[in-house]
């Protein structure tokens, strides 16, 4: 007999593990409080740039980088899965990444060479649209990007066409303490009855738990992102001094983002889109004729070094956590899923 999962959470890593699940045998059912693969404000699955790789990866711990790195090399067989079920392209592109001086160069080059990731020194004019620099920028060519709307559109698709429960428009009360969770009350008094529960909510993870997880350290972090289409877009995802552009297929090009500890705020400023255009335009020149087309936020569950948590519940046997993986859920969501997976 199938056990019944209830997921708390319908972004990237509660539908990647809703994913996992179904294929193992178990009976999901995702719980989310808005709407799967809307562009709803606030909900960092869709906001996100879509970039599949760690910034900076010799700054983050080694645990941090492997869920990363793992997860990347997941996408090539789950985008081809999910074009060929759903029809929906997640436009997974290997682009690559040149990162701008300033940046450590010898800690960069050691890093890659132990973690065999190809790289190339290369001087100002590589990528011809941008502003000349003085000094070595690093060329990354294996680097991937991924639609992050496509992607929920297609997941949604995958979990819908393969039967897994959506019960969207939903909230779910905080949890009260408990020594046996067989149910858990939705915010208009329903009961959702499983065997196994899983919060994968992201920013809202500590609402939820707060009076059975105090030690959970998740709080969210409003990013602040410009869409533009220039002329003449970039050939490659950029990267300096914690500001990325990246290119789309389209010919749009994202250009962010901000970290704001600002609590539950989905809004956005003129302020901040005056610093990301500055910033913006002081890297690719063009930019100065080309309008804004589009300004949104997205706010990611912060935790202390990029580090999510994954595992059990330390008091209630049947509950699990998979959140707080920063600004790298999109990249972690594969190897998390599998993780938290392999731990039921």
């Amino acid at each position: 007999m199938q056990k019944k999962v209830v997921i708390v959470g319908g972004g990237i890593v509660g539908c990647m593990t809703a994913m996992v699940l179904h294929k193992q045998g178990y009976q999901v059912t995702i719980v989310e409080r808005n709407q799967i693969a809307s562009q709803t404000s606030g909900e960092s699955s869709w906001a996100g740039a879509g970039i599949l790789f760690p910034l900076l990866p010799w700054n983050y711990l080694d645990s941090v980088n492997a869920l990363t790195m793992q997860g990347v090399n997941l996408y090539q067989e789950i985008g081809k899965e999910l074009l060929e079920e759903t029809g929906i392209d997640a436009e997974l592109i290997q682009s690559g990444m040149l990162i701008l001086p300033p940046y450590e160069e010898e800690r960069a080059k050691s890093w890659c060479t132990k973690n065999q990731l190809p790289y190339q020194l290369v001087k100002s004019g590589f990528e011809p649209r941008l502003t000349e620099h003085e000094g070595s920028a690093l060329w990354l060519p294996s680097v991937y990007q991924v639609r992050p709307p496509k992607l929920m559109l297609a997941l949604r698709a995958w979990l819908e066409k393969n039967k897994v429960t959506l019960l969207e428009h939903t909230e779910l009360k905080p949890l009260a303490e408990t020594q046996n969770l067989s149910s858990w009350e939705t915010q208009t008094g329903e009961q959702l009855t499983a065997e196994l529960f899983i919060v994968t909510s992201g920013a809202w993870s500590f609402e939820l738990l707060r009076e059975t997880a105090s030690q959970l350290n998740i709080k969210p972090m409003r990013g602040q992102i410009l869409l533009y289409k220039p002329e003449k877009n970039l050939e490659h995802m950029v990267y300096k001094d914690g500001f990325y552009m990246v290119p789309r297929r389209d010919g749009y090009l994202l250009a962010g983002s901000t970290l704001e500890d600002v609590g539950f705020d989905p809004r956005t400023s003129e302020t901040v889109r005056s610093e990301l255009q500055t910033k913006a335009e002081a890297i690719l020149p063009v930019l100065k004729e080309s309008p804004v087309i589009k300004h949104w936020s997205g706010l990611r569950p912060g935790t202390p070094n990029n580090l999510p948590t994954i595992g059990p519940h330390p008091n209630i046997p049947n509950l699990y956590l998979n959140t707080g993986h920063f600004r790298y859920g999109l990249t972690m969501a594969p190897a998390s899923a599998n993780l938290l997976a392999s731990l039921l």
